[in-house]
């Protein structure tokens, strides 16, 4: 007789371990964290202090915090809000870098345009750029049904390839030595900085957040979002049309991550190059289940997952350690977080072959 291990929905999933779930992931992360950094040759306790304690002490490195956690609020936001509507983007990296390309062209093909209106419009067509390779994907799931994961992930490399492309041809900077670069921005071209390096962006980013709240909290469409989210019968049924909700979060998220886009070029690089994110695009996915889909979630689980990110490059000063780590502790942490999310909805039972059998007999 075969038995197995099955799943076996729960009736009604506890609020308590719904909420604790993502405590318990992160709390596993780090312990495993702790075995990555024994295995690379490392001592643990001192690997994890650099990585975790370490960019908290001082003031200069909680301003360079806030400077990573801004694009990953503004695509985090936008996110959760298609998460919540069950439409899947998973392709924000692609549309940050088509905010980029698009706003990049008022320095590029504009320079003498240096005003505080340039850097308005470098803003708007940052979040148009972004919203515009959103609403390809959204476009294609309305006519054609086309999943949305499949199509957003791979406008990404296409987008890339097209950033590629610009930087080392029509936009290439004429006195950059032959670099792939464009021209550096200056004056209006920059976003004004408020402490450090932390620029304009993360404001907006805050202002995005508090967007989120206002919209699922108070407004109509934000209550049609969460019927669709939780049952598209009942949102048809109520008036609400799934077409019109998909293609509206889908430009609103790929408006957020565009504008991250622009902010990543006009406040951080100065100028357009053929990589200008380590992945907030993808890291940001982490931010949406992380924060539980909620705007105050998203803004808690930013920082947490910038912290990676400064971290990783403590890490490689103090201790030598590989570039790639960031990533393998992202990639497990939202393991670790979809794994504890099953057991939230799910039990775990051993079913032998003997109750199979009285399954069917019955």
């Amino acid at each position: 007789m075969m038995s197995m291990i099955t799943l076996e929905r729960r009736p009604a999933p506890s609020r308590l371990w719904s909420l604790g779930a993502p405590l318990l992931a992160l709390a596993l992360a780090v312990a495993l964290s702790g075995v990555l950094f024994a295995a690379l040759g490392h001592p643990p306790l001192r690997a994890l202090y650099v990585y975790f304690v370490e960019p908290l002490t001082s003031w200069w490195s909680l301003e360079e915090l806030a400077v990573k956690a801004t694009p990953l609020l503004l695509i985090g936001a936008g996110l959760a809000l298609a998460y919540r509507a069950n439409v899947w983007n998973i392709g924000a990296e692609g549309q940050l870098i088509m905010g980029a390309i698009a706003g990049s062209a008022v320095p590029i093909l504009w320079p003498d345009w240096n005003n505080p209106l340039a850097m308005a419009a470098m803003l708007a067509l940052g979040a148009l750029g972004g919203a515009a390779w959103a609403a390809i994907p959204a476009f294609l799931k309305n006519r054609f049904n086309t999943n949305e994961i499949l199509t957003s992930l791979m406008l990404v490399y296409v987008a890339g390839l097209f950033l590629d492309w610009l930087v080392r041809g029509p936009w290439r900077d004429p006195m950059g030595f032959n670099f792939p670069k464009s021209v550096a921005f200056e004056g209006w071209h920059v976003l004004p900085t408020l402490s450090g390096r932390v620029h304009l962006g993360f404001v907006l980013a805050l202002l995005a957040i508090f967007g989120l709240w206002l919209m699922l909290s108070h407004m109509r469409f934000g209550f049609a979002v969460r019927v669709q989210g939780v049952s598209p019968r009942a949102a048809r049924f109520s008036g609400f049309s799934a077409s019109a909700i998909t293609m509206r979060v889908m430009l609103i998220s790929g408006a957020l991550a565009g504008l991250a886009g622009i902010g990543e070029v006009a406040g951080t690089i100065g100028h357009l190059q053929p990589a200008i994110s380590p992945g907030y695009g993808f890291a940001a996915i982490i931010v949406a289940v992380l924060g539980r889909l909620s705007p105050w979630g998203v803004l808690a689980a930013a920082f947490l997952l910038a912290l990676t990110y400064l971290g990783g490059e403590s890490a490689q000063l103090a201790l030598n350690m590989p570039a790639k780590v960031s990533q393998a502790l992202q990639g497990m942490l939202l393991f670790l977080i979809l794994g504890a999310d099953v057991l939230v909805n799910y039990r775990i039972t051993w079913r032998s072959g003997r109750d199979e059998k009285r399954e069917e007999a019955e």
